[in-house]
């Protein structure tokens, strides 16, 4: 089968090749007036690299935005892409207002706010990421669940605070290890707010403050807030390339570096890989 090649979306791939990958789509901004954190954008991986050729499409998702006061939910992380493989962008949190809604579902799953969910946040997706923690039901004093990460379900609130964000996963495609995609920690209405998971989720904070913010190119979920306050906005997600052979050509300015005798292409932003 050596000599066999497969035409599929996005690329041309010799038998079972792809280059070495990681996609991370955009985390959620967590939603307004006691919130839970937002989840963190879907991860997907794969370091094995064989023999492949085409050109493939990248498309780098944008991190959500944070509700504001007595408004609807932030805003879902968008979805990341390259060829194939599309990471989904994470779940925006559970609030108070309006109406007590829930955690939405994601590449990981919001937080729950204050009354959205006492068993549990939004939902992940299967094999990108983890579900997000429940918020302190009608008992005061109101914490928010954390938002999942790739790593770990979100935390639920408690009497102490508002729950951690659940932790990224470690890669080390560009010859370090970096997390990515750590979700956000859950508001706390009267205590402190959770801190944001490792891979660039947000802190949560108390009332009438903005939670954190996701961290830009690492796919983290927004911190929520206590009460009265803003969302955090969630951070946007990155591709990274890596192979041993150079591109013949990039569009949409990726970051080039080498390490280990591989060629490695960071997209910021999107654009396209040939090879």
């Amino acid at each position: 089968m050596s000599g066999i090649m497969l035409n599929i979306a996005g690329g041309t791939y010799g038998p079972f090749g792809i280059p070495g990958y990681l996609v991370v789509a955009g985390g959620a901004g967590a939603s307004g007036n006691t919130s839970g954190g937002g989840g963190a954008g879907g991860l997907l991986t794969n370091l094995n690299v064989s023999a492949f050729s085409g050109t493939y499409t990248v498309t780098v998702g944008a991190g959500g935005a944070g509700g504001i006061n007595a408004s609807p939910q932030g805003g879902n992380g968008s979805n990341s892409v390259f060829g194939a493989f599309t990471a989904i962008g994470g779940g925006t949190s559970g609030s108070e207002s309006p109406g007590y809604v829930n955690g939405q579902t994601g590449g990981s799953g919001g937080g729950g706010g204050y009354r959205a969910n006492s068993s549990g946040g939004g939902a992940g997706t299967s094999g990108q990421g983890n579900a997000g923690g429940g918020g302190l039901s009608s008992a005061a004093p109101y914490s928010c669940g954390g938002g999942g990460g790739a790593g770990a379900v979100g935390a639920n609130g408690t009497s102490s605070g508002g729950g951690n964000g659940g932790v990224g996963l470690a890669s080390t495609i560009t010859g370090s290890s970096v997390y990515y995609a750590g979700g956000g920690g859950g508001g706390g209405y009267s205590t402190v707010g959770g801190t944001g998971g490792l891979g660039g989720g947000g802190s949560g904070t108390t009332s009438n403050t903005t939670g954190g913010a996701g961290t830009t190119n690492l796919g983290g979920g927004g911190g929520g807030n206590g009460s009265s306050g803003i969302g955090g906005a969630g951070g946007s997600g990155v591709v990274i390339i890596t192979s041993p052979v150079a591109a013949s050509s990039t569009t949409g300015s990726p970051t080039v570096t080498t390490s280990g005798g591989n060629n490695i292409y960071t997209f910021n932003s999107s654009g396209s890989i040939t090879f």
